[in-house]
């Protein structure tokens, strides 16, 4: 198949599949006589897989890493698992950050709400804004 039939199939673009194609995530394909790229089920397989993993979280690195470990003849399923975890302990501590930044927020907000406006007499500051 050409590379737009395989960008379609795997839901990516053209431009997708030659930049995977030029960092190595995707073998170059043969070439039809006339010289197009000729895609074969694999290819798309593998595009679909490194979408899906995308979706999930993981990079293009570690994408790479778990269909090297398939090419190889290794079991994936705990680095996967390993890579999965560490991309959660990732969002938790992201989501952790965000609360406590929300929280503050949250008592800014409340504060803004008893402050007098009159009593803003700072040229270069809001009283919103406490000075530590």
């Amino acid at each position: 198949m050409r590379i737009g039939e395989l960008a379609e199939q795997a839901g990516v673009t053209a431009k997708t599949v030659r930049y995977y194609e030029s960092i190595g995530l995707l073998p170059d394909p043969g070439r039809s006589p006339s010289g197009y790229r000729d895609y074969d089920e694999d290819a798309s397989q593998r595009l679909r897989f490194i979408r899906d993993a995308q979706a999930a979280g993981l990079t293009l690195k570690e994408s790479r890493t778990i269909l090297d470990m398939k090419a190889e003849g290794h079991g994936t399923c705990q680095h996967t698992r390993a890579l999965l975890d560490r991309h959660l302990a990732d969002i938790d501590a992201q989501i952790a950050s965000l609360e406590a930044a929300r929280a503050e927020l949250v008592a800014l907000s409340s504060r803004a709400d008893i402050l007098d406006p009159a009593d803003c007499t700072d040229p270069q500051r809001c009283q919103v804004v406490p000075v530590d």
